[in-house]
């Protein structure tokens, strides 16, 4: 590996551990704000309830705990300038921080095609901005308000006895919270691609971009694969098959995701995840994100780094979908508790990965 290459991925995991704890204070805010608007629900019951459901795993994000760190740049094209005067918009690069995951509170799950891939982004900015954003795999978001991600997180989890969620729990459930049985259709019409290269990671969330000259508009991201994109393998796979595919990958060469803004219309949706918008929608070829390197879980890199979406430069803002100051709140929570725990090693182990191939 060239010097650069070093001195740029350990500078990296230094600035990542140093600013870990930047959102913590943003989230507290977001909770006091009111994204709640019940005292039912709060940002610790929802954490809560993932360790009740999932069990309490020391150390480890209460949802996509199990990981894999990544550096790299980001590449603007200067044309997300058009929508917001947001410094990562100007041409040129910027490094940055990822993380891949997979949904779920259990750390060393194996590997399944349909669980929710999740990537992390993390952008250093000039004069000491950051972006962080948390990406999904899928089309739109199952529900559309926290209360409804808190009741769903009951609904659907297995009965012991059968393996399988309580069909009068889903029943209630889905009858409370018709767009989710509209967005798991669109869900479903997106099967999963091969692994994480492959993927498609949606920001799902609407944000407000604002430009040089003051001019607002809703803007939603995604991040779109360079790779040609691989149908999901069928089949039984090795326990950790779908980050052994990416650490394979990088070992060949970097990975990279074109960033597509996409700009709404009057009338699309801002306040609700679960609502695509129209297809024909402008977009915009914000820039290339590429990585080159992978690294196992580890005191100074990502995971070390609390993904919340409420850290947004100068030129981006929130809408009024209540699910970002939700996640905020949460994700802050749960870093707060696992900052406290002993950590143990991570399931995905790069180093050991490269040997045996």
């Amino acid at each position: 590996m060239p010097n650069s290459r070093i001195n740029r991925r350990d500078a990296l995991v230094g600035l990542a551990a140093a600013t870990a704890v930047v959102a913590v204070g943003v989230a507290g805010v977001a909770e006091a704000s009111g994204w709640v608007s019940s005292q039912r629900l709060t940002s610790s019951r929802i954490t809560d309830r993932f360790e009740r459901l999932f069990g309490r795993h020391a150390g480890f994000r209460r949802n996509h705990a199990k990981g894999l760190a990544a550096t790299g740049t980001f590449t603007s094209t200067g044309a997300g300038l058009a929508v917001s005067k947001a410094s990562v918009f100007r041409q040129g690069s910027v490094p940055v921080v990822a993380r891949f995951s997979l949904g779920g509170s259990v750390p060393d799950v194996a590997d399944q095609a349909a669980t929710v891939r999740g990537l992390g982004v993390q952008f250093q900015l000039p004069d000491g901005e950051q972006w962080r954003t948390a990406m999904i795999n899928l089309p739109v978001f199952p529900v559309s308000t926290p209360q409804g991600f808190y009741d769903q997180l009951l609904a659907t989890h297995p009965d012991p006895a059968t393996g399988q969620p309580d069909p009068a729990a889903m029943a209630a459930f889905q009858a409370a919270h018709p767009e989710t049985v509209a967005a798991t259709k669109i869900i479903k019409a997106s099967p999963p691609s091969s692994g994480f290269a492959d993927s498609t990671f949606h920001g799902l969330n609407a944000f407000i971009a604002t430009d040089g000259d003051g001019a607002s508009v809703p803007v939603r991201w995604a991040a779109v694969p360079v790779d040609p994109v691989v149908p999901g393998p069928a089949g039984a796979k090795g326990h950790d098959y779908l980050f052994d595919a990416l650490i394979e990958r990088v070992r060949r060469g970097p990975v990279s995701w074109r960033l597509v803004l996409t700009v709404a219309e009057p009338g699309d949706p801002t306040h609700d995840a679960t609502l695509p918008w129209p297809p024909g929608r402008r977009t915009i070829q914000a820039g290339v994100i590429t990585l080159d390197t992978v690294l196992t879980e580890a005191p100074g890199n990502a995971r070390d780094v609390n993904f919340d979406p409420m850290v947004l430069p100068v030129g981006l803002g929130p809408s009024d979908d209540p699910l970002p100051p939700a996640r905020s709140a949460v994700y802050a929570r749960s870093f707060e508790r696992r900052a406290r725990e002993p950590k143990s090693p991570s399931q995905v182990d790069v180093e050991q990965v490269n040997r045996e191939h």
